[in-house]
């Protein structure tokens, strides 16, 4: 039987692939939240959209994690639609700075 160790050296681990593979996993984590907090509080897509004045495609865009395309703007009014408070935070090293 081949050991950790063994299959290690056969097969290094691609540090760049599991990092890319674990901010994907979290995204999919933060988005299910969104879409779960939305659902729970009865709250359609297009309902949403509406009061964002936003298209429903839009609200579904975000909930995918499509965050790259959405204006700070809107991720705010969603996020206070929804009852809760948009934080934007640069991280610099090992500093962190709140921007919103």
């Amino acid at each position: 039987m081949t050991t950790l160790e063994e299959m290690l050296i056969k097969r290094p681990v691609n540090r760049a692939r599991v990092d890319e593979h674990k901010a994907a996993m979290n995204t999919a984590v933060q988005v299910h939240a969104l879409r779960e907090l939305r659902e729970t509080l009865n709250i359609t897509q297009i309902a949403l959209a509406s009061q964002l004045e936003v298209t429903q495609a839009r609200v579904s865009a975000i909930e995918r994690g499509d965050f790259e395309r959405a204006s700070v703007d809107t991720l705010r009014r969603y996020v206070e639609a929804l009852g809760g408070h948009l934080r934007v935070e640069v991280e610099l090293g090992d500093d962190r700075i709140q921007i919103g």
